[in-house]
């Protein structure tokens, strides 16, 4: 596994990216999620980046990319995200099966690497799974590796993505399944000033905060959304979408969300 990528951004004062999160695939194709088709919702998004943020430098797919952690599952998720000409970088979610993933998603323009240079960025992909629950945790090592790219890139702007939110959104059932060690997460963030972002999915919605300078995203899922603020599971009937975003060489960025049916905004 090559823990590290390089892309030359297609523009010399930015990089765009595109991420994704939360597609929920199924092994039975005519299965659905809360009503929604999962696979056929995931394909409109991507239509939708196409025709309205392309082409991007690289795209970001930040867990939940199975319902059913099964082998064909994963292939049929190869089969889609390998029609799209850019790079590709994934990181599991408490849905997934991380093994498996790293044994059928790295063929073609899908990378297993966990930071990715792309000009003046470094992106990291941290692996918050923990087995047989829904919250998240990052291990020694995935705390030790962060600590070490933060390290040995100074001098450059860097977004950090995984897959469970590290601070609380306002939801109680969601709080509930956020990630278990966050101070220890951010005990290494707060050793540095050069990180501008970090971004996950999960909660199946968008959110936006800031901590000590740092921006804190999250972004709807490629399916079914759930309404902010809901003590237990409540569906949101807002469309399924993507986040694109544009890393400005200054250290600023650019975001947006677009969902299906709402005009591309």
């Amino acid at each position: 596994m090559n823990n590290h990528f390089k892309i030359k951004p297609f523009h010399q004062d930015y990089a765009e990216l595109l991420q994704i999160t939360d597609t929920h695939i199924f092994a039975d194709e005519k299965e659905t999620l809360d009503g929604v088709d999962t696979q056929s919702s995931l394909k409109e998004v991507l239509n939708l980046a196409r025709n309205n943020d392309w082409p991007v430098d690289a795209v970001l797919v930040t867990g939940d990319l199975a319902h059913d952690p099964v082998t064909i599952v994963y292939e049929r998720l190869l089969d889609i995200l390998t029609d799209i000409d850019k790079p590709i970088f994934w990181l599991p979610g408490n849905h997934d099966d991380p093994k498996l993933m790293y044994q059928v998603l790295n063929k073609k323009n899908i990378h297993t690497a966990k930071s990715i240079e792309i000009g003046s960025w470094i992106v990291v992909m941290l692996d918050s799974f923990l087995a047989n629950t829904h919250a998240g945790y990052l291990a020694q090592d995935e705390l030790d590796f962060l600590d070490k790219i933060l390290n040995e890139n100074l001098d450059k702007h860097v977004l950090i993505c995984l897959h469970h939110p590290p601070v609380e959104i306002g939801s109680v059932w969601m709080d509930s399944m956020r990630l278990n060690n966050p101070e220890d997460f951010f005990n290494v963030l707060d050793k540095y000033d050069h990180i501008k972002a970090v971004l996950w999915g999960h909660i199946h919605q968008e959110f936006f905060s800031e901590r000590h300078g740092v921006t804190l995203m999250a972004t709807p899922s490629t399916c079914v959304q759930f309404m902010p603020g809901a003590g237990q599971y409540t569906k949101d009937g807002r469309a399924a979408g993507y986040r694109h975003l544009r890393l400005n060489a200054s250290g600023e960025i650019n975001s947006v969300i677009r969902r299906l049916n709402e005009d591309g905004a």
